[in-house]
């Protein structure tokens, strides 16, 4: 005999007595079966209770077969049990799940937007939604979503017949016709669902959007409602007064004191870039006038550590950009990177002289006959693969 589920009539019922109808093993748990229970089981997108058995923890409660099981952290004693649910975990889902059944509602309202999924989680919640709509939209689904809590509601669950169904304007067709529950949200939704819910739609407290997400051609709304919204206001609240204060900016002013830093900061960017460039040049004609004489070629060779692949590539064009130069440049890292540039109108192929210099190292490399970068794992080779390198161009 399947269990009474006393919180199909009373979601707030936390407190009840029952007689052990079943015993066994689940997941490497000991599990009890009841005869009547107000712990929901995890189905619908909600997860399921917590709390105590004869005040033994019950740490999951699953549906199998119609039966519900009550995974216990160990095993109870006696055939007759005392229950205590979890009060703030159960009213945190009443408060998500009915939040869901409203903004599911707005959005066909609205948009004529179908919700397609649901998930509710320990810090969040999702409807995933039929088709894509706009941040304005989002905005405008929240605010008919609140209104609805606003008038405070009542929330209505019950039985219905077959004939009851048929009259029903249901947001979605039930997959089944028999024992079918709807939660209606008086004058606004109907829905079938076996889930726990507010009574009132004020119990249901604000109810924020706080992201979109193109899903393909769906779109997931991440919501949160009652003390999960207060909690997310209250810690961003928090986070802007401390970046106001860092800013000297009060909170209206915050978003302007924001942009005016991102453009002095990208100035700067700009600015210290254009001063990393004029270093680099000068650093180049210092190199060649140190370099090599080979030929038509002023053959710089040098192995750097501590810098980016980015600067040496500068570095080798603008050795490159000076009469005759002909760069040769080593980047020892976790692995050794070589990067090779020469002048226009050298009759050098870069990208044949940096494949011959990496086979030294254990790698790949190549590019155009005026520039090329390669690298590989033997380190401990730099020096000789750019050895290989100038004397490939003294032959």
């Amino acid at each position: 005999m399947p269990a009474e589920r006393l919180y199909y009539d009373d979601p707030f019922r936390l407190t009840f007595t029952a007689r052990v109808t079943g015993r066994r093993e689940v997941e490497g748990r000991p599990a009890v079966t009841l005869d009547q229970t107000a712990f929901y089981p995890t189905s619908g997108g909600q997860p399921h209770d917590v709390g105590t058995l004869a005040g033994v923890p019950v740490i999951e409660v699953q549906e199998e077969e119609g039966e519900v099981l009550h995974l216990l952290e160990r095993e109870v004693a006696g055939d007759a049990v005392a229950g205590q649910v979890d009060r703030e975990r159960r009213f945190d889902h009443m408060q998500q799940h009915t939040g869901q059944h409203i903004l599911s509602q707005a959005a066909l309202e609205l948009v004529d937007a179908r919700t397609v999924g649901f998930h509710l989680s320990a810090e969040y919640s999702t409807v995933d939604l039929n088709r894509i709509i706009s941040p304005a939209d989002a905005a405008r689904i929240e605010e008919r979503a609140n209104a609805v809590v606003f008038e405070d509601r009542p929330v209505i669950a019950r039985f219905v017949t077959p004939e009851e169904l048929a009259r029903l304007p249901m947001r979605k067709p039930p997959v089944v016709h028999e024992n079918v529950r709807v939660v209606e949200v008086e004058g606004f939704d109907w829905s079938a669902c076996g889930g726990t819910h507010c009574t009132r739609t004020g119990q249901i407290g604000l109810v924020r959007v706080v992201h979109t997400e193109r899903m393909g051609g769906d779109t997931r709304l991440t919501f949160l409602c009652g003390w999960r919204a207060l909690r997310d206001a209250r810690w961003k609240h928090e986070a802007l007064e401390q970046v106001g204060a860092a800013l000297t900016a009060g909170l209206p002013q915050v978003p302007a004191a924001v942009a005016r830093l991102q453009a002095a900061e990208q100035e700067a960017r700009k600015a210290l870039e254009r001063a990393q460039k004029q270093l680099l040049h000068y650093e180049a004609a210092e190199l060649h006038a140190q370099g090599e004489q080979v030929g038509p070629a002023r053959v710089v060779r040098a192995v750097f550590t501590g810098r980016t692949l980015d600067e040496l590539k500068v570095l080798a064009r603008e050795i490159a950009a000076l009469p005759g130069g002909v760069a040769l440049l080593g980047l020892r890292e976790e692995d050794a990177r070589l990067c090779f540039a020469r002048a226009e109108g050298l009759p050098y192929d870069m990208g044949t002289l940096v494949r011959e210099a990496v086979a030294l190292l254990g790698g790949r490399g190549g590019g155009r006959p005026a520039e090329a970068q390669g690298g590989g794992p033997e380190v401990g080779r730099l020096e000789e693969a750019l050895e290989a390198a100038a004397a490939r161009l003294q032959r």
